[in-house]
């Protein structure tokens, strides 16, 4: 396993109970972090996480679709760890709603994924902002999607276009608060094999899958983590505002 020295640098990560979330939650913590620990539904799965590094992490449940959960959400885990170094940005929905189907439904699941994906986003990044001014600095590393670059099918409009907005979001804070100390980056993923992968899997069959990747097998949660574990350590700092793609050779820019 590679080695990256975090034992002072402080975590918040959403969506850290399942997926490339939980993976990236394991690392960091083995890594020596301080990593709070969100989630919204599977409370479980954080509590066993959590269990495993009682000394160095915490978890913290927010509804992200709801806005004064998002904004409580950030000030509880910098009232516990007192600070925060690093803001992950990996919570997200990736909801089927088909062009075929009424207009009412398609736009609420647009209207869902948004809130989700890209308005509590936003709203943690202007939290981070604040934050990091005050404290002279910080990291904002955000969980985007091969999609932003390729398309995606017909049925998930919305989680394409949220994922181009978070995109181009951390881009813009690279740019305008690079003067302040405040490093952006994004890790764009493609398929990647976690709980919502193996229920695609199941329906469509891995051949399908893997006759889109240049390699012999899916990429992991865990092969994003030592790349998100740089980006945190500052080896990473003069990248700031780059995209870096992680998708089996999926789709080569």
């Amino acid at each position: 396993m590679t080695k990256i020295a975090l034992a002072h640098t402080t975590i918040l990560l959403t969506g850290a109970s399942d997926g490339i979330g939980k993976g990236l939650a394991h690392y960091l913590l083995k890594m020596g972090a301080k990593v709070a620990v969100h989630y919204n539904s599977n409370k479980a799965s954080a509590e066993a996480l959590v269990a495993e590094y009682p000394d160095t992490s915490m978890a913290f449940q927010a509804d992200l679709s709801d806005t004064e959960a998002v904004c409580a959400l950030f000030a509880a885990v910098a009232d516990h760890f007192g600070t925060i170094d690093t803001v992950i940005l990996n919570a997200g929905v990736f909801l089927k709603h088909s062009s075929e189907g009424s207009t009412e439904d398609w736009f609420t699941i647009w209207k869902k994924t948004l809130s989700i994906n890209l308005d509590a986003v936003g709203l943690l990044t202007k939290l981070g902002l604040d934050h990091f001014r005050e404290r002279g600095g910080g990291r904002f590393i955000y969980i985007g999607s091969r999609a932003v670059f390729r398309g995606e099918t017909e049925e998930y409009l919305a989680y394409a276009a949220s994922k181009g907005g978070l995109t181009s979001l951390a881009r813009s804070v690279a740019r305008s608060f690079g003067k302040q100390n405040i490093k952006s980056f994004i890790v764009s993923p493609g398929f990647t094999r976690t709980q919502m992968a193996e229920q695609f899997i199941a329906t469509y069959g891995e051949e399908r899958v893997l006759n889109e990747i240049a390699l012999n097998e899916l990429t992991r949660p865990e092969d994003l983590a030592p790349l998100v574990a740089l980006m945190c350590s500052g080896g990473m700092d003069h990248a700031t505002g780059a995209t870096i793609d992680v998708n089996a050779g999926s789709h080569i820019r």
